[in-house]
């Protein structure tokens, strides 16, 4: 039967074609960024390619692959990353964080000549109905919470199936926040940044160069961005 994980599976292989001649490669975090990572692979120039991986389940998955990890030294020369996506909007901007790694996402986001991000056919909404990961400073955990709620947020912490907080690889914590307004993104990251303690924010207003939209029935699509 035709699936979503049919449809990453088949424009994985598509998605790596833009891989030619590339030195090195930023890989994002969760799921769809795994489909990927498996058919980098299958690549006759692997080895001349070195990946920079986001979160510690990436980083392995891109080892059993056999791929040459690479380091921070390499970030400003990445060429490409492959990502996933938790919300995009009508405009392209995203949400991204559900996974922990929004801070590691971002830097290799910003440094990249070309940004491919694969999701799922309901990652896509003409408007943000979800709320926004934070990435803060432990000891800012109390203050960051107040300022959010003073400006009409709804807060949470994220903790893991035990009620223990989730720390990310960062050793930081994630506040997840609805917002009261997103109609601004690009307004909203600056000002949330600007809360002393926030480490990073999972609002994404670069435009991805490419988008892939996977299908329930096994198609995808590349969307016109």
């Amino acid at each position: 039967m035709p699936s979503i994980q049919y449809a990453f599976q088949r424009l994985a292989k598509d998605a790596v074609k833009l891989a030619k001649g590339v030195r090195v490669i930023g890989l994002g975090s969760g799921s769809s960024v795994t489909f990927i990572v498996r058919e980098l692979s299958a690549l006759p120039n692997k080895d001349s390619i070195e990946f920079i991986p986001t979160s510690l389940q990436i980083k392995i998955e891109a080892g059993r692959s056999h791929l040459r990890i690479s380091d921070e030294a390499m970030i400003p020369d990445i060429d490409l990353v492959f990502d996933g996506a938790d919300q995009i909007d009508s405009k392209f901007n995203m949400i991204k964080g559900g996974g922990g790694a929004l801070l590691r996402e971002k830097i290799l986001i910003s440094a990249a000549k070309k940004v491919v991000i694969v999701a799922d056919e309901s990652k896509f909404v003409k408007s943000f109905t979800r709320s926004v990961p934070i990435e803060v400073h432990p000891m800012a955990r109390t203050v960051v919470t107040r300022t959010l709620s003073r400006i009409g947020a709804g807060v949470e912490l994220r903790t893991l199936d035990k009620g223990y907080p989730f720390v990310t690889e960062n050793g930081n914590l994630i506040l997840d926040a609805t917002l009261p307004s997103l109609t601004d993104p690009d307004k909203k990251e600056i000002e949330l940044k600007r809360i002393p303690g926030v480490m990073e924010v999972g609002l994404f207003t670069r435009r991805p160069d490419v988008l892939y939209k996977a299908k329930k029935d096994g198609s995808f699509e590349v969307v016109s961005t």
